[in-house]
């Protein structure tokens, strides 16, 4: 196996941690800037206040983004497998 192909390989396995993981961080960004905002509109200081409504808003965006993740996840797998199977090894 060349460099040049371990190189491409760690690059687009870069690129799928990005696709899998930026819905789940984007959505808990979003939930927290939100809450941020009400709490200082409010001025309610709770720390807990944020907790729960994140952990849902990432619970419910995992159940939805599950199958892309999933897909993404083994498209990356069976090009691993393509590539051992290639190189021999």
């Amino acid at each position: 196996m060349s460099g040049e192909l371990v190189l491409d390989f760690a690059r687009d396995g870069l690129w799928v941690l990005i696709l899998v993981a930026s819905p789940i961080m984007i959505v808990g960004l979003l939930v927290g800037v939100v809450i941020a905002l009400f709490q200082a509109l409010t001025q309610i200081q709770e720390m807990t206040l944020v907790f729960v409504p994140k952990i849902l808003a990432i619970f419910f965006t995992m159940m939805i983004t599950m199958p892309f993740m999933g897909a993404t996840m083994a498209a990356y797998m069976r090009k691993a497998v393509d590539l051992i199977i290639v190189s021999g090894g």
